[in-house]
Formats: structure tokens, sequence, C-alpha cells
């Protein structure tokens, strides 16, 4: 006969994304990627003219805020999850997989629009470092038990949360794209980046927002897949939110002209992101 304490330790076994055999090597190289970032964001907090000084003023302020979201949060939640999970908290694990998608999504950005200096070879290795520790750790995540522990869930409320989120973001970056493709000029989101195109906007449409809606759309069919990747998703929505909300405050610091008008709505959608977040890992 199985006891209680028995039975837990085996729950805390079976609940843990993978057991520590399987993914221990992903929260290790996860850590690692989140050292390198949290010392390559200090440096580039330090030295902004080295590190930015040949991208636009607002190119720079986004780097910048996303640095002081990276040292203040991004980097520390991946330790402290990857940590968490180690020890055999799953809801640790599932918000790992979230941080970790944030991460890889910025730096593909950093990689790829920055131009190519000091901290490029970092930027880099923490790319590569936090996207296959996210491959691995999915990899290592047990649908059919995630969904059972999370099933009180409310499969409707954060379903349609992804849904209409991701729908919101398409069109808005729609409204960019698509009158300068119609008028042949470069959207407004890449001149103010002095871009060629919006890496944001060749992510989101190409990848992450048909993947959230994709998750949506699980979750909404009680599939236990997308139960087990609602919470990277909404993370990703959340987290992307910050650097967003940051953002006005570097520029009315370094003497520009700030654009507090986005702070409302990225502010709402964050905040309700965080609500739905709670519910959705809550334990009953």
């Amino acid at each position: 006969m199985t006891t209680p304490s028995t039975s837990s330790e085996a729950l805390a076994r079976v609940t843990t994304p993978g057991g520590p055999r399987h993914a221990t090597t992903w929260w290790v190289t996860s850590a690692a990627a989140a050292a390198v970032a949290w010392v390559a964001s200090v440096i580039g907090l330090a030295d902004v003219d080295g590190i930015y000084g040949r991208e636009t003023a607002s190119f720079i302020d986004q780097a910048i805020a996303q640095d002081v979201v990276n040292v203040a949060i991004a980097a520390p939640a991946t330790l402290l999850l990857a940590w968490l999970a180690w020890r055999g908290s799953m809801r640790a694990g599932l918000l790992w997989t979230g941080v970790l998608t944030f991460t890889a999504y910025n730096y593909a950005i950093y990689t790829m629009s920055i131009h190519v200096g000091p901290l490029f070879l970092a930027w880099v290795a923490v790319l590569g470092l936090t996207f296959w520790s996210l491959v691995g750790g999915l990899r290592a995540l047990r649908p059919t038990v995630v969904a059972a522990d999370l099933a009180p869930a409310p499969r409707r409320v954060v379903g349609w949360y992804l849904v209409v989120v991701a729908a919101v973001f398409t069109l808005l970056w729609l409204s960019d794209v698509v009158p300068a493709m119609i008028e042949g000029r470069i959207p407004a989101g890449a001149l103010d980046l002095a871009l060629p195109s919006n890496p944001v906007h060749v992510l989101d449409l190409a990848i992450f927002l048909p993947a959230v809606i994709a998750i949506g759309r699980l979750v909404l069919l009680r599939r236990p897949a997308g139960l087990m990747l609602a919470p990277a998703a909404v993370v990703f929505l959340v987290m992307t939110g910050l650097p967003i909300l940051v953002t006005p405050f570097v520029t009315a610091a370094r003497g520009g002209g700030p654009q507090w008008a986005v702070m409302g709505p990225v502010g709402v959608i964050t905040a309700v992101g965080v609500g739905v977040l709670v519910a959705l890992l809550r334990r009953r």
C-alpha cells in the first residue's frame, strides 16, 4: 500500500518537468545564459554610447529599457525559477519556460538588429543557450501530468486572453506594415530604428503571435498541450509589456519626447495578463 508521504514524493517526481535526470542540463544552461545576459546588460547600461552609440535615439531608449528589465527581472527570474524547478516545483518550471521564451525573443532582436560590437558574441551565446534550454525544457514536460494539475484553471479566460491579445497585436502591426507596402515606403516602426524592417513585426507575425493564438485555441479545445504551453505564452505576453512600459521613462530621462500614450493600453494588457497567470497557476 502507498503511504501519503510516498505518494507525495512520487507526485513531486512526476510533476517536475521531466524529472531531475532529464531537465537538469537545461536548468544549468539557462542559468549560464542568465548570468551572461545579466553581465552584458550591466555593461550595456554602464556604457550606452560604446554599445548602442550607432543606433537611433529611439532604438537606444528601447535597448536601455530592455537592459533594465534584463537586469532587474528576466535574468534573476531565470536563475530563481531554474533553482525552484530543480527542487521539484512544476509551476516554477512552467514559468521558467515563459521567461526563456521572452529572453530568446529579445536576444534574436539584439543579435540581428544592433550593430556588431563588443557584446555581440555574448548576445549570440545568450540566444543559443536560451533557445536550446527552452527546447529541452519543453521536451521534458509531460502534457497530461501538467494538464491534470492545472485542470481547475479557467480555460475560457486563459484561452480567450491569448487569442484576443495576439489578434490585437497582429492587427496593430499590420496597420503599420500594410499601408507602407502599398505606398512603397518603410513602416514607421522600422523607420524609427533606421532598419529596413522592424524585427518585432517579423518575429511576431511569423512566429510568436501565431503560436500564441494556436496555444489559446488548444486551451479552449481542452487539449493537454494547451495547458502545458499556456503559462509560457502568458508569461511571454506579460514580460513583453515591461520594456514597453519602461521605455517612456528612459526617453524622458534622456531628454526626449516620451510616448506616454502607450502606458495605458499596454499597462492594462500586462495587468490583465498577471491576473490570468495567477488564475492559471493558482493551487485549489
